[in-house]
């Protein structure tokens, strides 16, 4: 795909951007996007606080699926595609909706995650913090003896206050804001962009369809985004 050298041209003069990325970023990876008939919740109930309390083995066990099926997935060009574009900003982030930690795989450095990371655990009871945690059953936790649970953030939950609050400076503070792979109709994230573009950003979407967004944004390009993004790397050189 030829980018346009409009859209090159915002980009290469923005000093401060960011780019909020969803699932559709990582399904070239061969992660299935959670919604959807072929999604990961297709035969499951959503993850929330009151599915795990009343069956929390059959929720881990759930989450042990999910991870060993993202610790198999390997960064695609895309991820690799926007480590090199934020090399063209003096300050650049990513705000994600993604809970696989391919970002940080491919080398992103500022990497805000709004709902949090598959390969982090948390004390449901006390909220003491855990790495990593292979195991069949539930953990409990050593300070408390509270059942351990993935540091996710699950239905009916909140955003995490750091996150929401970095992920807001951005929005207030940038020159462009690049959306990709994401379906623009979950909240909070789903309001960045236009807010951005009401503070003066230059917004561009980059996704395989149009959404819900996309007539309220200033440019989009459609088409697979592990080939997109990297054609707009290279323009960026």
């Amino acid at each position: 795909m030829k980018i346009d050298e409009h859209i090159t041209g915002k980009i290469k003069n923005a000093r401060k951007g960011f780019a909020l990325t969803g699932a559709g970023i990582s399904a070239p990876s061969g992660i299935p996007t959670f919604r959807g008939p072929n999604g990961f919740w297709k035969d499951k109930d959503p993850f929330s606080p009151k599915s795990f309390r009343e069956n929390p083995q059959l929720v881990w066990h759930w989450h042990e699926e999910m991870r060993e099926m993202m610790r198999k997935a390997k960064p695609n060009p895309a991820h690799y595609a926007l480590t090199e574009i934020q090399n063209s900003f003096d300050d650049f982030a990513i705000i994600t909706q993604n809970i696989d930690n391919l970002h940080q795989e491919a080398g992103s450095k500022n990497v805000i995650e709004l709902h949090g990371n598959i390969y982090r655990n948390k004390c449901n009871e006390c909220g003491k913090k855990f790495g990593e945690i292979r195991s069949g059953e539930i953990p409990k936790c050593d300070e408390c003896g509270g059942l351990i649970r993935p540091d996710v953030v699950w239905y009916g939950e909140i955003i995490p206050l750091y996150a929401l609050q970095k992920a807001r400076e951005l929005v207030e503070d940038c020159e462009i804001c690049l959306i990709i792979g994401t379906s623009g109709m979950v909240q909070p994230a789903a309001s960045f962009p236009l807010l951005a573009r009401e503070n003066g950003a230059y917004t561009l979407e980059i996704n395989k369809e149009e959404t819900v967004i996309t007539n309220y944004l200033d440019d989009s390009l459609f088409g697979d985004v592990s080939e997109i993004l990297p054609e707009l790397s290279k323009t960026l050189l």
